[in-house]
């Protein structure tokens, strides 16, 4: 028994520090008309998904039931106020679907690369990629970035929503952990079910 609980006890140690480890950051935008800075009657909504791993940034944009078909799209940083406030194109989504009122955009950045910011805002954030990424990460995890869709009908952006750290991990790492334990309890269980019964 005492060997099966070393053996949970390590595991665990194992899952901790592999956690502590620097690992990508998630986070997620619940975007919507209400929530522009203007609100608006959008019945569109998106729930997009951010990954920032080091000096790359993965972005999952699904949308649908915009009011109208769409013009453009990007990351827009950096307002003063958390949740609230506008705020400058940062990072431009090129190749986004456009004269479509529902779709998925997926693509991946390279922070370190200038070419992927809006120019105004990488020369407001002292010209360098480097720079111009920490302001980035900075206000991901400030609540002060947000990505919007804009369409013909509302050109200042028909949906947006605030990119909010997700700190939970993915359904596939509890279900991992979750087998990995039982496995383990199993085993302890077994081995002493194992042991000889003292005879009363």
């Amino acid at each position: 028994m005492k060997r099966a609980l070393t053996v949970l006890a390590l595991a665990a140690s194992t899952l901790v520090a592999a956690a502590s480890q620097a690992a990508p950051v998630y986070y997620r935008a619940v975007a919507s008309g209400p929530a522009e800075d203007i609100p608006n009657g959008s019945p569109g909504s998106s729930v997009a998904a951010f990954e920032i791993d080091d000096m790359i940034l993965r972005a999952e944009v699904p949308f649908r039931d915009l009011s109208s078909p769409t013009i453009s799209a990007h990351i827009h940083c950096c307002t003063v106020d958390a949740f609230r406030g506008v705020s400058p194109v940062a990072v431009p989504f090129l190749d986004f679907p456009l004269q479509v009122t529902a779709g998925a955009y997926s693509a991946v950045f390279d922070l370190g690369d200038a070419s992927i910011y809006d120019p105004a805002f990488l020369a407001a954030n002292g010209g360098t990629p480097q720079l111009a990424s920490g302001a980035l990460i900075d206000a991901f995890n400030g609540n002060q970035a947000h990505v919007n869709i804009h369409t013909e009908r509302y050109t200042a952006g028909e949906i947006r929503g605030f990119a909010v750290a997700a700190p939970i991990p993915e359904p596939g790492t509890w279900a991992m952990m979750g087998m990995g334990l039982g496995v383990l309890t199993l085993l302890s269980r077994r081995r002493f079910s194992l042991q000889p019964q003292p005879i009363v």
